[in-house]
């Protein structure tokens, strides 16, 4: 699938265009702000094969993509060009239903996010500068570090013009008028006026001396404030002069507010925000370390993180350094560890390779492929990440580690931004948490059963599922082909493996099942809690849980047959196996037995079974729906 047909269906998923106020995106996210989110078709969008997963930080739906964010948003914008203005538009949902403290995190988060290419690039030049200068490589003195050094100082000397831009689309103001006001505060004149020692006043009121240079907070909330002023102005011009008046009376009005009173008061805000998150970094030591450290997964899955991004900012153009930044790295260091765990105890091949290549892209700086793709599916491995990121954060906190430069990638790429005097503590602490975290998965160990799709995955269309042990008894004979799988010889018929109700599989409410993503088949709805093999061959697989068995006939049809929906919650409970792996059957022979009233009161309790190779036949159908009962034949499948 391509970047166009990707995006067409994540809009189609979340309820289409008509459902979408904004959307905007991160390093690695399509952040949407929907009309509703409960129309959002979670499960389709799981399916698509860019998505890694999905996430809701307050009314924030979040979908999260990895590298490729970029490419399927220019997708989705060239097919809905009006979707590159939507964060610009008045949001229509009522957010006075929010947490206030959780709607600023939101809405300072949604301010920087787009901004961060611009900041991340500028971050990652300034720390190889400073490594080509540690290593002799290059002069501070010369012209090409200053015309360097002006690429990466620019962004944030400017910082409040980039600033001013993206919180005008978020407010829904106008963004060159917001250009205009920050302009007006960094003017040089202005800055020598400010920084001239002396009282200044406009109007006879006192102007406060600020330097708005790398500011954060200030700007911010001048364009918030802005946001208001233009609109209302908006309100009460006559439409032939609002061109002229409407930008006008704002600037007249915003640029002497902000000089007086939010320049100010933005600093007064901005420092004592920095100041208590930074005095909880400098005097927490071992604890804030070993509890942010900790917690920082956690803060980067709601994307809580990018709200801290204004301090991290704050402290590098005020100290020199943050101390916020090293615990990112470490955290990241901590899932690629868990994610080696699991690549050392899994048992399925496939299990094993992806969590080898997302442990390393997690050690590239990009965590979304570990985290959601195998920690958090399995739960233990995350444990075990949030554990090697306690440890490493206690490590470096407890010994003052810092960060220069805001380099963007929180892997081993972005290593430049801790070189310093506490490089090397930042550095043990990112290598104990990757040690810590992969030794504590490894010991913790997961359950490969755990979650239908993970189970379910080796026996998706095409794959081979080569018996787990030999089979007791000589098997017809059936081609092999060059990857191991069998061929079909022949066309082939199961019958009904159960008593009850014979149902199309489309009518299954499980759109694994339904929509026929693991293969053709009929369903069942039982009304005798047992089932027999469908057809004379070998037993491939017993799911630890036993609420599903895999059968190969003689003819090289491969069954899976699933008792339930979302019934693998009930990890074996009110389900008995009668046959094991390598177990030679007959059609007819009892597989399992299972309590049907106990399960029906918690789960649907319609039974798929599915032709996993359906890729082998040219037609699959069922036959005889309805009233069924055991041994009738069901389906018919043709070479």
């Amino acid at each position: 699938m391509n970047h166009q047909e990707t995006a067409q269906e994540i809009i189609k998923a979340v309820g289409g265009t008509n459902n979408i106020n904004s959307v905007y995106h991160c390093i690695t996210r399509l952040r949407f702000e929907l009309k509703d989110n409960d129309k959002v078709d979670n499960g389709t969008l799981k399916k698509l094969d860019k998505v890694m997963g999905t996430n809701i930080s307050g009314d924030q739906f979040q979908v999260i993509i990895g590298n490729d964010v970029p490419k399927v948003f220019d997708a989705m914008v060239k097919e809905h060009p009006a979707l590159q203005q939507s964060s610009e538009k008045k949001e229509t949902k009522s957010d006075n239903k929010k947490n206030v403290i959780l709607k600023i995190f939101e809405t300072i988060a949604g301010v920087f996010a787009p901004m961060l290419p611009a900041i991340t690039a500028a971050g990652m030049l300034k720390g190889l500068l400073a490594l080509f200068v540690s290593l002799g490589w290059m002069s501070a003195g010369t012209d090409t570090y200053r015309i360097l050094s002006a690429i990466g100082d620019g962004v944030f000397h400017y910082l409040p013009l980039l600033i001013a831009v993206s919180a005008a689309r978020k407010f829904g103001s106008n963004p060159f008028v917001a250009i205009a006001l920050g302009t007006a505060l960094m003017y040089p004149d202005m800055s020598t006026l400010l920084s001239s020692g002396e009282s200044v006043a406009f109007i006879g009121i006192p102007v406060t001396a600020v330097s708005y240079a790398s500011s954060v907070i200030p700007i911010l909330l001048a364009v918030w404030l802005m946001s208001y002023v233009e609109k209302w102005v908006d309100r009460v011009i006559p439409a032939a002069l609002k061109l002229l008046l409407v930008p006008l009376i704002t600037l007249l009005v915003m640029v002497p507010v902000t000089l007086i009173a939010i320049g100010p008061l933005g600093t007064f805000v901005g420092n004592g925000l920095s100041g208590g998150i930074n005095w909880l970094l400098n005097e927490g030591g071992l604890i804030a370390g070993i509890v942010l450290g900790g917690a920082m997964a956690l803060i980067i899955m709601t994307g809580m993180h990018y709200a801290l991004v204004p301090i991290i900012l704050s402290n590098i153009a005020t100290l020199g350094f943050d101390k916020f930044l090293p615990l990112t790295y470490i955290s990241n260091m901590g899932q690629a560890g868990a994610t080696l765990g699991v690549f050392f105890r899994a048992k399925d091949k496939k299990l094993k390779t992806v969590a080898l290549s997302t442990s390393f892209t997690a050690l590239m700086g990009v965590t979304e492929p570990a985290m959601y793709g195998v920690n958090m599916k399995y739960k233990k491995p995350f444990a075990a990440a949030m554990i090697g990121s306690a440890v490493g954060g206690g490590f470096a906190l407890a010994f003052g580690a810092k960060a220069y430069v805001l380099a963007g990638n929180g892997g081993l790429p972005g290593l430049p931004s801790l070189i310093g005097q506490t490089f090397w503590y930042s550095l043990i602490g990112m290598i104990l948490a990757f040690v810590v975290g992969a030794i504590m998965s490894t010991v913790f160990g997961i359950k490969e059963e755990e979650g239908d799709a993970e189970a379910l995955a080796q026996f998706s269309p095409g794959a081979s599922s080569a018996p787990a042990a030999a089979p007791s008894n000589e098997a017809a004979p059936v081609n092999v082909d060059d990857m191991g799988a069998p061929t079909p010889t022949s066309d082939a018929t199961a019958v009904a493996p159960m008593t009850g109700k014979a149902i199309p599989l489309k009518e299954v409410n499980d759109p694994t099942f339904g929509d026929e993503l693991m293969g053709k088949g009929v369903a069942f709805v039982p009304s005798v809690g047992e089932l027999i093999s469908p057809v004379t061959g070998t037993v491939m697989n017993v799911f630890k849980t036993k609420h599903a068995i895999v059968v190969r006939s003689d003819d090289g049809m491969e069954l899976l047959i699933h008792v339930g929906i979302n019934t693998v919650k009930l990890r074996g409970q009110y389900f008995e196996s009668h046959v094991e792996a390598g177990t030679r059957i007959q059609a007819g022979d009892k597989l399992l037995s299972f309590e049907l009233d106990q399960i029906a009161k918690e789960y649907d309790i319609t039974t798929a079974m599915v032709v996993t190779n359906t890729a082998d036949y040219k037609d699959i159908q069922p036959v005889n729906l309805g009233e069924i009962t055991i041994g009738q034949e069901v389906l018919k499948a043709q070479i």
